[in-house]
C-alpha cells in the first residue's frame, strides 16, 4: 500500500501569471489596462456601463489564447507526482489548468465562464468567446463575467479555509498578501506547518515564525522550492 501523499496547499496571485505576459491586476496608478478599476471591476461599474465592462473582459478573454503557462505553473503541476497539491488562486485565468494542475480553486472567479446577473448558480463555460449585451441565461437574464468584483462577497473563501486548515505544507507565490480575504488565509495554517513565501520582495504581512522566504520570481522560486520539497 502506497503511503498517503502530504497535502501541499498553494496560494497563487498575479505574479505567477505575469511571467506569461498577463498584466497584474492593479498598477501603481490605480488603473487596469488603462481603465479605472472602479469602472470595470465593480457591480456599480457594470450597472453604469455594462457594454464597457463586457468589452473589457472580452478583450482579456481573447488574450488568453495568446499566452501559455510558464515554468512556475508547470512545476506546480509536476509536484502532483509527489504531493496532494491543491491550488487556491486569486487569478481568473486558466493557466494552472492548462499546465496540468488537477485541483484548482478560483477565489475570484474564472474568465472562461459566464453567469446570470440574477441567478448566480447559473454558470456557463464559454472558453474565450465574448459575452455581448443581449446574451441571456436560460431564465432570460443578461449574462455577466463569472468574476468576483470589488464590493462582492467571495463565495469560495470558506472552501479555501478548509483546504488551508488541513495543509501539511503551505506555499504562497506571486501575491503580496494585501488583497483580502485571500490574504487572511495564512492565518488558518496550523502553527507547526511550514509556510514558504515566494516573492522577489518579502511581503510586509509575512511575520510568522514558521515562514521561510524564497525571494525570487515565481518560476525561479518554485524551482528552488522543488529542491527543498522533492530533492532533499
Amino acid at each position: 500500500m502506497k503511503p498517503k501523499k502530504k497535502k501541499l496547499v498553494v496560494l497563487t496571485g498575479a505574479g505567477i501569471s505575469a511571467e506569461s505576459g498577463i498584466p497584474t491586476f492593479r498598477a501603481s496608478d490605480g488603473l487596469w489596462e488603462n481603465h479605472a478599476v472602479e469602472d470595470v471591476a465593480t457591480p456599480e461599474g457594470f450597472k453604469k456601463n455594462p457594454e464597457l465592462v463586457l468589452r473589457f473582459y472580452n478583450e482579456r478573454r481573447a488574450k488568453l489564447d495568446q499566452v501559455e503557462p510558464n515554468e512556475g505553473h508547470k512545476i506546480l503541476a509536476r509536484l502532483e507526482k509527489h504531493y496532494d497539491v491543491q491550488i487556491i488562486t486569486q487569478n481568473v485565468d486558466n493557466l494552472h489548468e492548462r499546465a496540468g494542475s488537477s485541483n484548482v480553486l478560483h477565489l475570484h472567479g474564472e474568465l472562461t465562464k459566464a453567469r446570470s446577473t440574477v441567478f448566480s448558480d447559473l454558470v456557463y463555460e464559454i472558453g474565450t468567446k465574448p459575452i455581448n449585451l443581449g446574451d441571456k441565461c436560460e431564465k432570460g437574464f443578461q449574462l455577466r463575467p463569472h468574476i468576483v468584483w470589488f464590493h462582492e462577497d467571495v463565495p469560495l473563501i470558506h472552501d479555501a479555509i478548509e483546504m488551508v486548515e488541513s495543509a501539511d505544507v503551505f506555499v504562497v507565490v506571486g501575491t503580496s498578501l494585501q488583497v483580502y480575504p485571500a490574504a487572511s488565509l495564512v492565518n488558518f495554517v496550523a502553527g507547526f506547518v511550514p509556510i514558504y513565501i515566494i516573492d522577489p520582495k518579502k511581503p510586509e504581512a509575512a511575520t510568522r515564525k514558521n515562514m521561510a522566504f524564497i525571494e525570487y520570481i515565481g518560476s525561479i522560486g518554485l524551482a528552488k522550492l522543488w529542491d527543498i520539497l522533492v530533492n532533499d
